[in-house]
């Protein structure tokens, strides 16, 4: 990202039409309706002023209507109009929320290369807090490398399982973290199984993704959620089969190093996605537990 001391940001006077949504619009209050020379005018005249505190969001950019902001990070190729008819009506878009699982039954078959592109440019397009845009991608395909992710989940909740259960450490853990000791035995059954051969991690997934940003990013947990959940309902869309590794981020938590290297990450992980074809479809949704809600 560039310094925002050689930011280029200018309103063109004569096509403006004072219409103030770019002053409404910008989070950073660089925007103002300026008092005219003239006491007499009722035109408005936008002004800009402290440029520097521009987080490049380009909400200025887009919501102009009539293209009279000129925004240096912004070049016209940059600017797109969109078709409002595409957009799924709230109907439409309620059905994909209620009808999105997570599958874990995968058919063996590979992704198809234009869906995991179509898949990554949604997770790209999710808001990051003050658009830091710090966010990366790790996407693994190699499936020696998604065996091993498996099986170093596995191998990192079998070392904490063994701390946590010696004799001295377990009368002093156990009553502040019941729900972790209920995990142990099935990541015994689940190490079992993956010496049969059956991988119940990852599920043979075809594709995985790892979202991450560097560790002095501040939001890096809340932009890597946001990015999984565009990615999420993007699969969904296009009937890929897939699911949250909830484990394998636990394990990176707690063991981080020796995988990170691996994938060449600089930072922290904080969600991640296996991703397959299905080897069915769900016929039906069911309503979840009554919302706990408040207004206030």
């Amino acid at each position: 990202m560039n310094n925002s001391s050689d930011l280029r940001l200018e309103i063109n006077a004569s096509t403006c039409i004072g219409c103030e949504r770019c002053v409404r619009i910008c989070t950073s209050r660089i925007f103002h309706v300026e008092t005219p020379a003239d006491a007499a005018s009722t035109r408005k005249r936008i002004g800009i002023r402290e440029p520097g505190l521009c987080i490049r969001c380009g909400h200025c950019v887009a919501v102009c209507p009539v293209g009279a902001i000129t925004h240096g990070d912004f070049p016209a190729q940059t600017i797109h109009p969109f078709n409002a008819a595409l957009r799924p009506s709230p109907e439409q878009m309620m059905e994909l929320i209620r009808t999105r699982r997570s599958n874990r039954a995968f058919s063996g078959a590979d992704v198809p290369e234009t869906a995991m592109t179509q898949i990554i440019e949604a997770a790209h397009r999710a808001p990051t807090a003050s658009n830091a845009q710090q966010l990366a991608i790790v996407q693994v395909h190699d499936p020696a490398v998604i065996r091993d992710l498996s099986r170093f989940t596995v191998e990192t909740f079998l070392g904490v399982a063994n701390k946590l259960e010696s004799p001295l450490v377990k009368p002093l853990v156990k009553p502040f973290a019941p729900g972790m000791y209920k995990l142990f035995p099935k990541m015994r059954f689940l190490a079992a199984e993956m010496e049969k051969g059956q991988d119940f991690i990852l599920r043979n997934a075809k594709e995985v993704l790892f979202f991450y940003a560097p560790k002095s990013c501040r939001f890096g947990c809340q932009d890597a959620n946001l990015a999984y959940q565009n990615a999420s309902l993007m699969a969904e869309t296009l009937g890929v089969a897939h699911f949250y590794t909830g484990f394998v981020c636990a394990a990176f938590k707690q063991n981080p190093k020796p995988f990170l290297k691996r994938l060449g990450i600089e930072g922290r992980i904080h969600a991640g996605m296996a991703l397959g074809m299905p080897g069915f479809r769900f016929e039906r949704y069911i309503d979840r537990r009554p919302l706990d809600f408040k207004k206030i």
